[in-house]
């Protein structure tokens, strides 16, 4: 069952860089497990801890305006290289539930969405504007409503936004794709009765 998401008021943190991997996301050394625990941990983990593994404090996932963010606000070209699924894992174990950026690598967009992660991708003056928001208020709040597919900015703009209509069904009402189409079982052994 994936995670339901429906809307969301939050905070952001930015991390504005261009063409984040999924290897900086999640180091390739944390994906030997096969469960989703604890990766939120090793979100971003080269660029969140020093070599002796303490935090270091100027990353903005690890100052303390960062904690119960549900929004990252990030760069062009987001989730590029590898197509590990550990990336979304990580990004959700964190606590994300939406990504806000200029761009996304095809593969990554995909998982994510298959993963309760919803990634929005706003034209290069929103993004500035939100990185410019977020700089002077760190309270500043954005609004994610996926029913009527809008972004409400700090200063109250609304904006549109597209995103994959199945895969936006499964996301409101919680489904994987393996649920969805067991949802239709009834359906489906009738179809496949009536072409016995």
């Amino acid at each position: 069952m994936a995670a339901q998401f429906t809307s969301l008021k939050s905070r952001m943190v930015v991390l504005a860089k261009d063409d984040v991997d999924t290897d900086q996301i999640i180091p390739a050394r944390f994906l030997k497990v096969t469960d989703k625990v604890g990766l939120g941990e090793k979100l971003f983990s080269d660029w969140r801890y020093d070599e002796s593994g303490a935090r270091r404090l100027d990353f903005p996932l690890n100052r303390p305006d960062a904690v119960g963010c549900q929004v990252l606000v990030a760069g062009v070209n987001f989730g590029c290289g590898s197509s590990r699924e550990h990336a979304p894992w990580a990004l959700c174990g964190f606590g994300f539930r939406a990504v806000i950026a200029r761009s996304f690598a095809d593969i990554f967009r995909g998982n994510a969405l298959k993963n309760g992660l919803l990634p929005l991708q706003v034209e290069a003056d929103v993004q500035a504007y939100l990185v410019k928001a977020r700089e002077r208020d760190p309270g500043a709040e954005v609004a994610v409503d996926l029913e009527a597919r809008s972004l409400t900015l700090p200063d109250g703009r609304v904006i549109g936004f597209s995103v994959d209509e199945f895969a936006r069904r499964c996301l409101l009402s919680g489904q994987d794709e393996l649920a969805y189409l067991l949802s239709h079982s009834e359906a489906i052994a009738k179809y496949e009765s009536a072409r016995a």
